[in-house]
């Protein structure tokens, strides 16, 4: 009787991959261990591994699409080549971020991504917002936030013309047409983009936006503020967008109380983003891109369900997000008809 062969896993594969590729930065690594996907990261895959040196192993961060298919993410995703320069000038400039290591290429065989330094530090809003080990950190988190955006926003567009400009009408044109293919009628979310088409602001010049700057999305340590991650969503276009992102009730996870992120509040956000050189901030304008982030999320929530339900990605966490929509019904109704108490 023939033995029985048996393919190799896709994470052996992928592990043999990444030594290939990391020998050119680490010429004395022997071998890839740990390597196990993260929770979370409802778009692109994260995974965490070590390369064992003849010194000592070090931690790394590798950020890759859904699969290692070449198209992944959301539809206004960069591509991740993309979102590793963008990282990188987002370090010149001052931002906290982890350093890239290595830009994927086809050839390298583990598909399309990055590898990054591991930075120490917690991810989970719960944690951070509740945790005594963040308890200092904490009241420091909103003015922290506030200078890296103004950071951010200094980033010289002309560095990354890869980002595209998306103005506050092409922006809210854009969900409109992610919405209306659901064909999934919501009364609030059509009450939502009227509230925005109505309520335009007028132009400003464009700078370089995050576009998923929010609690979840940042690595904090005891000492605040470590790293700012999930770049997919930059962009070009108005920086106001970033600071209403931040404040979407989602993103406080229950700490209502406190608009910015669940640990803070907006005065103290917006004070050190002007003092940082981030410019005057207009907390109507503000408002506007809170609105429209709440309603960007519930149009994502369905997205993500809707990834889930196809069989593209049948993750706990995109079936779990989808479950979120009608959360961001009721955030809606609170910005747009707020009750008395509030």
């Amino acid at each position: 009787m023939s033995p029985i062969s048996h393919a190799p896993s896709a994470d052996a594969e992928l592990e043999r991959a990444l030594l290939r590729v990391l020998v050119a930065a680490y010429p004395d690594a022997v071998a890839v261990r740990d390597l196990r996907r993260l929770s979370g990261g409802a778009s692109q895959e994260t995974w965490s591994f070590a390369i064992e040196t003849t010194a000592a192993p070090v931690r790394l961060i590798l950020r890759r699409a859904p699969g290692g298919r070449e198209h992944g993410g959301l539809p206004a995703s960069i591509p991740l080549a993309t979102e590793a320069k963008l990282i990188q000038l987002a370090a010149v400039a001052g931002t906290p971020v982890p350093r890239v290591i290595r830009v994927l290429v086809p050839t390298d065989g583990a598909g399309p991504g990055f590898v990054m330094e591991h930075v120490d530090g917690e991810t989970i809003p719960r944690k951070i917002l509740r945790d005594p080990e963040f308890a200092t950190a904490r009241p420091q988190l909103a003015t922290q936030c506030g200078a890296v955006l103004a950071r951010i926003h200094s980033i010289d567009v002309g560095h990354i013309p890869e980002l595209r400009p998306q103005s506050a009408r092409d922006q809210v044109a854009q969900y409109r047409g992610i919405y209306d293919a659901f064909d999934d009628p919501r009364p609030v979310f059509e009450l939502a983009f009227r509230w925005l088409e109505d309520n335009l602001p007028a132009a400003v010049e464009p700078r370089v936006v995050h576009g998923d700057f929010r609690n979840g999305n940042l690595i904090v340590g005891a000492d605040g503020l470590r790293a700012v991650l999930d770049w997919e969503l930059a962009h070009v276009g108005d920086p106001c967008a970033d600071l209403g992102w931040i404040c979407v009730a989602s993103w406080r996870f229950g700490e209502i109380d406190a608009p910015v992120g669940g640990f803070g509040q907006r005065e103290d956000l917006f004070a050190a983003y002007e003092a940082g050189g981030g410019g005057p901030v207009d907390p109507a304008r503000v408002r506007f891109w809170e609105v429209f982030g709440t309603l960007k999320w519930g149009v994502i929530c369905m997205m993500m369900y809707g990834a889930y339900a196809s069989g593209l990605d049948r993750s706990v966490e995109r079936a779990a997000i989808g479950r979120r929509v009608s959360e961001t019904e009721i955030d809606l109704l609170e910005l747009l008809a707020p009750s008395e108490e509030n």
